[in-house]
């Protein structure tokens, strides 16, 4: 990808003794930027026109989008501006000041992040890197799904949180073209089931609101282009926010790795029974930037 090396994918033995085949996690949370975000951010960066770059970004996110784009943008040499919600944890805001990102904080809801920085790309010229409904940043994620297959040839099962379904829809892409065998599952909260209401509907579906302790996987629709990409090629379960932070807290007492409850959910997945594994699973841990308030207060969700 030329920032950073691939993420090592490490088997489990206690998943597999739990489910009876071979289960492994993708560790994207190894990422400098702490997730799989830096995949599509950098690619899109990248990808710009030269004039557009020199402009500067601008982005709105939640957190580990953000981070990425700040983090490319200063590969490159070129201004960052990441609207964030008022709500955001501090661990994020602080990765993307420490990247050199500058912070606007808008309202609550992705809706609340999009209006604003629409507003301040048209008034700063700045080039919109939008978190996942875009074609590069599709192309970006897609490549977990090229080294999940690298490094287990005969995968069964890849099992991917969903937010707005940029990495779900790469992966998906990715492992239709290479193992069109192989299953492909999306995972994401009660609170916030965009994914399996679009999958009930056969096109995105705008919910009212979304609530959970996974921070990341909150907008209120998935994407119109990545619904394209996963449509027939991704199936999706829910989980509840109990079984989220069981699995972050056992993730990081048993397994020592330090997912947030956005990435810990498809461990949650699987641990919660939910989800029954075909054949040898890799589960994405898409990220691992959680506030350590957040985890010393998942016992209270338990």
């Amino acid at each position: 990808m030329g920032v950073t090396a691939p993420t090592p994918l490490v088997p489990v033995s206690a998943l597999t003794d739990l489910v009876g085949v071979p289960v492994y996690l993708k560790l994207e949370n190894t990422h400098p930027t702490g997730a799989f975000k830096l995949r599509g951010a950098w690619t899109a960066v990248r990808l710009l026109p030269v004039g557009h770059r020199k402009r500067g970004v601008l982005t709105y996110s939640s957190g580990n989008h953000g981070q990425a784009v700040a983090f490319a943008a200063q590969r490159v040499g070129v201004r960052a501006v990441i609207v964030m919600p008022e709500t955001a944890p501090p661990l994020k805001v602080a990765g993307v000041r420490r990247w050199g990102g500058e912070v606007v904080f808008a309202g609550t809801t992705s809706e609340h992040r999009y209006t604003k920085a629409m507003e301040l790309a048209q008034a700063e010229g700045l080039t919109i890197i939008p978190p996942y409904d875009h074609p590069d940043i599709v192309a970006g994620q897609g490549t977990v799904g090229l080294e999940i297959v690298e490094q287990l040839p005969d995968v069964g099962h890849v099992v991917v949180p969903v937010g707005g379904g940029g990495l779900a829809a790469g992966v998906a892409t990715a492992i239709a073209h290479l193992r069109p065998g192989a299953r492909v599952t999306g995972v994401e909260p009660e609170g916030a089931a965009g994914f399996n209401s679009a999958l009930a509907a056969g096109h995105p579906v705008r919910l009212e609101r979304t609530k959970s302790i996974a921070d990341g996987l909150l907008p209120l629709s998935v994407g119109t282009i990545t619904f394209r990409h996963l449509k027939g090629r991704a199936d999706g379960v829910v989980v509840t926010d109990a079984a989220i932070a069981e699995a972050t807290l056992w993730l990081r007492s048993e397994q020592a790795v330090m997912a947030e409850p956005s990435g810990a959910v498809t461990t949650a997945a699987v641990r919660s029974g939910v989800l029954r594994p075909v054949g040898p699973t890799a589960l994405v841990v898409s990220g691992g930037n959680a506030d350590p308030a957040v985890i010393s207060a998942l016992d209270e969700n338990l």
